[in-house]
């Protein structure tokens, strides 16, 4: 199924479990995301002159594009970080089943979307 920009995938790390857990509970309890992965990953980056290296929590957010601002948004207000990294990707295929499901959990009136 093509999505025509309808779906995204947003990226964002955290600094530990914890944080990463509570944030995708959080996302999902609140309807702004329909499931959100959590895996582990090693950043390299620049923070302030220096380069630094962390092991971070890196989390898949699956929802719809016409919600990414409300997500940046909570992101924001939920993270431990300056500037979090908060990226989207759109999806510009997936089957239509996994689809048709993020649409019903993420804008369902009856589960708060």
């Amino acid at each position: 199924m093509v999505s025509d920009g309808k779906y995204c995938l947003i990226l964002t790390t955290c600094p530990n479990n914890q944080e990463a857990e509570k944030l995708a509970h959080s996302l999902v309890e609140s309807h702004l995301a329909a499931c959100v992965q959590i895996t582990g990953i090693t950043s390299y980056y620049e923070w302030k002159n220096q380069v630094n290296k962390d092991e971070e929590r890196l989390l898949l957010i699956k929802t719809l594009t016409q919600r990414y601002d409300e997500t940046e948004q909570f992101i924001k207000l939920n993270h431990s970080y300056d500037v979090p990294e908060i990226i989207a990707i759109p999806i510009q295929n997936g089957s239509y089943s996994y689809l048709h499901w993020i649409d019903e959990i993420v804008t369902n009136p009856v589960n708060g979307g």
